[in-house]
């Protein structure tokens, strides 16, 4: 065995030994074992994503449980260590005050394990065993956490839905096992390759909360603890990305054309919807849920154009999509984990994660603040940060997907393209609200105003995360080369100090964080020697006072109106007035989710029919029993006669 694999070897035990230290009550103890094991594991997976070389096994089609790493695996167990290191850090001092600390704890270990070992599984049982795992572990720590309905609820959807859409990952995954794909020969073009495309765009589609298959993430991620919130937000929904890249990219062979198109509109569709639906928001934790939905969207525009550039004979275009979908998991995953940390932050100082009741935190808690202000210019793709870099890099790509003969992919690309750069601006208008409700102003309650800074390890959980955020941004010219090797094309690009794309023009990564470095820097020292008395601001001539100041709802009044037929907002005005004159009125707004007023809500209903319905063959007579057990024996005698069951 080499050195990379006694060293993830010694980060598995490291991370078993947490569990049971945890369980125990040693929670610290048990906390710092866990960092130690995903440390190690890290290590070990970007030395084979330098490196190109795998370690253990490889993947077989034989159902014998077995374990490896390749560079793919490599990728995504560093994007695992990177989220996962901070959030124990977080989880440390966040857990001392929890009530049920060693059970939250022990079901974190399990969960690290359970998302490592996916992307070191090399046969069908063992990925299967973790894919589950890693689903039901999240959700008895969101029940261990919190016990009210609301919650209960929530992991009754988010268990249901993502269950009934894995259906299509076990079906892609023994399909393929059952063809020798996974053994190095793809599966061919074919009406079998169509259903373990369908299948897995289901399955794993429905984990990654891409829309309309979102419904369960909105609701989970917001009721989850915080660090569990940065782990599930940050790494589980890419690793159901994982799950797809294998299975289009390398599992199958010459994938047609409309695969590629499917992603596009799903990942547009996606991007939209969730930037959206995340503008209407007035809770910070279900805001940033919905905008992983949208990051999920880009990610997934970044695949279904390599596809689409790798079916028009464009490999050098095609990796550098595949490589721009890689970044931007990475990035995503380094600022969302900063922003649900940062809010488990606030939530921990002021009891409470309403948008119109916190405000002037940057004051109160400026290394918490700025590191979710960091954080928050990243997602929304402020340059010179790694959430810029990644989604230029796809806008690119979609760029050049309409350069072609035929119109209808030229209009699929151009649509693509559009929908990226709305998202981005959408994106940009969201952050400012919420920057501008929570960071700045005056605080809207007396818990904000008397806000103190977290613990030291909550403190440099952010901060640690969003000096990633810069350091991403500019190192992605030198990042970019050694995924676009990962994909289905070759793009012979240099490492360097700025991204160079063949066609188009440069991105200075570096050069642009080094001068917005030294403006900052001048405009900061500016700053400390001020010329100007601080003066009150200015209400129309009325004294300042909260109940003046922007709300989420008035901040994004414009843009529901313009898109109220697409939104649908629902509005409730209820005035009391006696003898003839106003007492009191009242306003009452909200936008509905439509997929599931119109979509999820009257499928349960039929369900439910029909389960009422069903329910009367449990009759509790055991005569109806035996004419259904002679029933179904009549039936199977029939079909065998007939040759149907070979």
């Amino acid at each position: 065995m080499t050195w990379v694999g006694l060293v993830a070897v010694a980060g598995v035990a490291c991370l078993v030994l947490g569990g049971v230290l945890a369980a125990a009550r040693r929670v610290d103890r048990g906390i710092v074992a866990q960092g130690a094991g995903m440390l190690a594991l890290g290590v070990a997976g970007l030395a084979v994503l330098i490196d190109g070389t795998p370690v253990g096994s490889g993947f077989r089609s034989a159902v014998d449980p077995a374990f490896g790493l390749d560079a793919l695996s490599g990728f995504f167990l560093v994007v695992l260590c990177v989220v996962a290191l901070p959030a124990l850090a977080f989880a440390r001092d966040g857990l001392r005050e929890a009530p049920r600390a060693p059970a939250l704890a022990a079901l974190t270990a399990g969960f690290l394990l359970a998302m490592a070992g996916l992307v070191a599984a090399r046969d069908v049982t063992t990925f299967l065993a973790c894919w589950e795992l890693m689903t039901l572990l999240p959700a008895s720590a969101i029940l261990v956490a919190r016990q009210d309905a609301e919650v209960r609820g929530a992991v009754f959807v988010y268990l249901a839905v993502t269950h009934l859409g894995g259906v299509g990952v076990w079906v892609a995954l023994l399909v393929l096992a059952r063809e020798g794909a996974l053994s190095g020969v793809p599966l061919a073009p074919g009406g079998l390759q169509a259903l373990v495309a369908v299948a897995a765009l289901v399955g794993f589609g429905t984990k990654a909360g891409v829309v309309p298959l979102h419904v369960w993430l909105p609701r989970a991620h917001p009721v989850a603890p915080s660090h569990v919130s940065a782990l599930m937000s940050g790494v589980m929904i890419k690793l159901a990305l994982y799950g797809l890249v294998r299975v289009l990219f390398e599992w199958s062979a010459d994938v047609p054309l409309w695969v590629g198109l499917v992603l596009l509109a799903v990942g547009a569709l996606s991007a939209l919807a969730g930037v959206l639906y995340a503008l209407v928001q007035h809770e910070l934790k279900r805001l940033l849920a919905f905008h992983s939905i949208e990051n999920v969207g880009i990610i997934v525009l970044g695949l279904g154009a390599s596809l689409v550039l790798a079916a028009r004979g464009e490999a050098t275009w095609s990796a550098l999509a595949f490589a721009a979908a890689l970044l931007h998991t990475l990035n995503h995953a380094v600022f969302k984990a900063a922003l649900f940390l940062g809010a488990g932050a606030f939530g921990h100082a002021v009891g409470g994660l309403e948008l119109d009741k916190l405000g002037g935190l940057l004051r109160r808690m400026p290394w918490t603040g700025g590191g979710f202000l960091v954080a928050a210019m990243a997602i929304a793709g402020v340059p010179p940060l790694n959430g810029f870099a990644s989604e230029w890099l796809t806008l690119q790509a979609l760029v050049h997907v309409p350069l072609t003969q035929d119109d209808a992919l030229s209009i699929a690309g151009a649509v693509a393209a559009v929908a990226l750069a709305a998202t981005a601006a959408l994106a940009v208008f969201c952050f400012v609200k919420v920057v501008g409700l929570v960071l700045l102003g005056e605080p809207r309650r007396p818990e904000c105003a008397q806000a103190q800074e977290p613990p030291a390890g909550m403190r440099l959980a952010v901060v640690g995360l969003a000096g990633l955020c810069v350091g991403l941004g500019a190192a992605a010219a030198a990042i970019v080369p050694r995924l676009a090797e990962l994909g289905p094309g070759e793009a012979a690009i240099e490492p360097g100090v700025a991204l160079h794309a063949p066609g188009t023009g440069s991105l200075p990564s570096l050069g642009l964080v080094v001068a917005l470095s030294l403006v900052v820097t001048v405009l900061w020292r500016a700053r400390r020697s001020p010329r100007a008395a601080a003066a009150p601001a200015w209400a129309c001539g009325q004294p300042s006072a909260p109940a003046l100041a922007w709300t989420s709802a008035g901040f994004t009044k414009p843009l529901r109106l313009v898109l109220e037929a697409v939104l649908r907002p629902r509005r409730e005005v209820v005035v009391e007035s006696r003898g003839g004159v106003v007492q009191e009125l009242a306003y009452h707004a909200e936008v509905p989710h439509l997929f599931d007023t119109h979509l999820y809500e009257p499928v349960t209903r039929v369900a439910g029919r029909g389960a009422r319905r069903a329910r009367r063959l449990q009759s509790g007579s055991l005569r109806a029993y035996l004419v259904y057990l002679l029933a179904l024996v009549v039936v199977m005698l029939a079909l065998a006669s007939a040759g149907a069951l070979g």
